[in-house]
């Protein structure tokens, strides 16, 4: 949506990554600096005990001793970070509540697949150039790393030791250094972000509205991908949203924004942005894409704003001129949700292949979940189809089990990470 919650991530979304950036072996740091300090006084006296003391097996173990108390472990790597290193404390967002829970969650998240380069490297990957946005650098990721290794140390005293300080220390610093190499990388060809200035908002609904923005430097995208977005208003709070169209030949950019109950970043662009204004986009992310090289049918679920990369996926398709079946299925709770269906009845009269579906849910609780995974089990089959799915994280979940109980495999099921969508509605 706006989105990607589209990640309209008014957050995903964003992930922190400082919990995940450590004592890397970055240009101009020495073996000290990169060494984080010693175990807190305390730690060590549960051991390093059960019988599978594989590096893997520890970093969950200690992620399982500090679940419970997230908030307080962040709370305390916080206090760390900014005591030892204040001049850090200028890189993030001036309210910290958002930014703590999104560290936790990259933290589990690189923890968790520790033992899985591929997916760990991707991941990781990401975050290295989207913190560039930031203003990262190398330097940074020391006093990062000592931090965590001590709030760790002191809240995951029953099951620390030395050989748990030792797992954590080689992985994070394998971390740190996936992320600063992706950003050296990416620095080569890109810029940290992208200026932009509003050239369009239209209000679509109450809430609903359509930002175009111009960037100072072309922008390289593809259909169903998404972006940061940074307003003058909230400096160093991004939030996700995607494209809502393919790229275009006058380089302009469109996103669907939908205002929710302390967004901060949605109420700005919803309500206050207006042309002239400048904005800031992160990179382009996300993997919902279409893979031209086949002629599956595309089965398209879009919830809400989530309709945004939907059409961009029309377009794109339409563009590329090869006959594909692709059936859209726009849900909303109430009719006024269908802000776009005119749009994209618009697209269906000039082609032929495109199908339209709108599907209301009033269902009690209230987020179009429900009446979309049931909508496509009346149609089909699907099971020879491509599925793409956007909108909000719970009509996803119930999204992809319709899709593979008709059929479809899970490969063949894309949709952005629901991790980063969480942030999409704030």
């Amino acid at each position: 949506m706006g989105t990607p919650t589209t990640p309209s991530t008014d957050g995903s979304g964003e992930g922190t990554g400082w919990f995940t950036r450590g004592p890397a072996q970055a240009s101009g740091t020495s073996s000290e600096a990169r060494t984080p300090p010693g175990p807190h006084p305390r730690a060590g006296r549960g051991g390093d005990g059960p019988a599978d003391d594989s590096d893997a097996a520890l970093l969950r173990r200690t992620m399982a001793e500090i679940e419970p108390i997230a908030d307080q472990v962040t709370s305390h790597f916080y206090a760390l970070l900014f005591l030892r290193h204040p001049d850090l404390r200028e890189l993030f967002p001036a309210a910290m509540n958002t930014q703590r829970d999104r560290l936790f969650k990259a933290l589990l998240t690189a923890a968790t697949h520790a033992d899985d380069p591929a997916t760990l490297t991707a991941y990781l990957g990401h975050l290295g150039r989207g913190h560039r946005k930031y203003g990262t650098r190398p330097q940074h990721y020391p006093a990062v790393g000592e931090a965590l290794i001590g709030a760790l140390a002191r809240y995951a005293a029953p099951v620390w030791g030395p050989r748990t300080e030792a797992a954590w220390v080689a992985a994070y610093t394998t971390i740190s250094q996936i992320m600063i190499d992706a950003a050296t990388e990416d620095e080569l060809r890109a810029p940290a972000w992208w200026q932009a200035e509003v050239v369009a908002h239209e209000m679509r609904t109450r809430d609903i509205a359509v930002v175009t923005v111009r960037p100072d430097q072309p922008y390289p995208f593809l259909a169903g991908q998404y972006t940061a977005l940074e307003t003058p208003w909230w400096p160093r709070v991004w939030r996700h949203y995607s494209f809502a169209s393919a790229p275009r030949s006058d380089g302009l950019l469109s996103f669907h924004v939908k205002a929710v109950p302390a967004g901060w970043v949605s109420n700005a662009l919803v309500h206050r942005a207006r042309p002239g204004d400048t904005l800031r986009l992160g990179p382009p992310a996300g993997s919902m894409t279409v893979d031209h090289d086949n002629d599956n049918g595309l089965l398209c679920l879009g919830g809400g704003t989530g309709i945004a990369p939907i059409k961009a996926l029309v377009e794109d398709v339409a563009r590329h001129g090869r006959y594909r079946t692709v059936d859209v299925f726009y849900g909303a709770r109430e009719n006024h949700g269908l802000y776009d269906i005119e749009t994209l009845l618009r697209l269906r009269q000039s082609h032929p292949w495109l199908s339209v579906r709108s599907v209301l849910d009033d269902a009690p609780g209230g987020l179009p979940s429900g009446g979309l995974p049931d909508a496509i089990r009346e149609h089909g089959p699907w099971y020879t189809h491509e599925a793409y799915l956007s909108g909000p994280p719970g009509m996803i979940r119930r999204g992809v089990e319709a899709l593979v109980g008709v059929g479809i495999p899970t490969h063949r099921i894309r949709h952005d990470s629901l991790e980063e969508l969480a942030g999409a509605t704030t």
